[in-house]
This record gives C-alpha cells, sequence and structure tokens, in this order.
C-alpha cells in the first residue's frame, strides 16, 4: 500500500536526479561547515559532483516527456530497436545520418535516419524512450540545449536536431 499518489510519484521519478543532488549537496554542505579537516575538503567535491548531477538531471527531466506511448525502446550497445504496435526497426547509433524531432505525428515522433534504410519513427512517449538520451548526447556536434528547446518549446512542423553531414550550404544556419 503506498500512501503517494501516482501522479507525486511519476513527478518525483522524473526529476530523480535533481533530488539526489540536493541530498548530496546537504550532505556536503554538513561536511563543510561541521568539523572542517579532511571531510571539509571531501565535502567541497562532493558539492561539486553535486551541482554537476543537478545539471545532468535538469536537462534528463527535460528529455522525459511521458510515458504509456505506443511500443516499447531499447537500446543496447549502441543499437537502438523500437518495437512498436504498426512499425518497429533497428538503428545502429554509429551509422545515424540525421535525427529529426516531428512534432506533426500525434504523439510526436523522433525520426532516426540511417543511408540505406528508411527513417525509424520512434514516439517520444515510448516505454524505454529516455534512454535515447545517453545516445543522443554521444552524436559528434549535438546541442543538446536546443534538442531539449525543440522537444519542448512546440513547433509547428518536422526540425532536424543533428545531422552527421550538412545536405545544406555551410554558409546557411540551420536554425
Amino acid at each position: 500500500m503506498s500512501f503517494v499518489r501516482p501522479e507525486a510519484r511519476a513527478a518525483l521519478w522524473r526529476w530523480r536526479e535533481m533530488l539526489a543532488a540536493g541530498a548530496m549537496a546537504l550532505v556536503a554542505l554538513s561536511w563543510i561547515a561541521g568539523p572542517g579537516g579532511l571531510l571539509g575538503w571531501v565535502g567541497w567535491v562532493l558539492l561539486a559532483a553535486s551541482v554537476a548531477l543537478a545539471v545532468v538531471g535538469v536537462q534528463r527531466a527535460r528529455f522525459r516527456t511521458g510515458t504509456g506511448g505506443p511500443g516499447v525502446v531499447t537500446v543496447d550497445e549502441g543499437r537502438i530497436v523500437y518495437m512498436g504496435p504498426l512499425t518497429g526497426g533497428v538503428v545502429a547509433a554509429r551509422e545515424m545520418e540525421r535525427l529529426t524531432l516531428d512534432p506533426t505525428a500525434r504523439p510526436p515522433h523522433w525520426l532516426l535516419e540511417q543511408p540505406g534504410e528508411p527513417a525509424l519513427q520512434i514516439p517520444v512517449s515510448a516505454e524505454g524512450s529516455e534512454s535515447l538520451f545517453d545516445v543522443f548526447a554521444t552524436l559528434p556536434g549535438i546541442r543538446t540545449e536546443r534538442m531539449l528547446s525543440e522537444l519542448n518549446g512546440g513547433a509547428r512542423h518536422p526540425v532536424v536536431i543533428w545531422e552527421r553531414t550538412p545536405s545544406r550550404p555551410t554558409h546557411l544556419r540551420l536554425h
């Protein structure tokens, strides 16, 4: 029997890295203000680690847009597998050419393109889609903050978030 409402539990779980960072910061501050000495120095290191965890936690929480969408996403050794009710497929992260966010689909979809294969369409709310954040963060040259702002910004047309080789002249910016 749980005394926490499911909505509150889901909100706390979405911000779990921030909660852990807050707890780490409280311990660090108590060590810094407390006995001092070696424990004080460890407290400063722990405080820096909690700040880093907080920054990553905010990004991850912004990426988690919900669950319960159609299909399941799994990531295993750089392979992104999507199994949906109507479609599915596999994309190797190192072979991806383009990442696009399509907010016109319901629910919004990530489009992962690989040479010689049709684009893999993954709903942003599919089960396990939060694991895509780590894969997207490893793409060379991706701007994570831009990806998050497009995801939460309510765009009205498909937006190319990242591409390996630009398909436009180099003097023109993507956005």
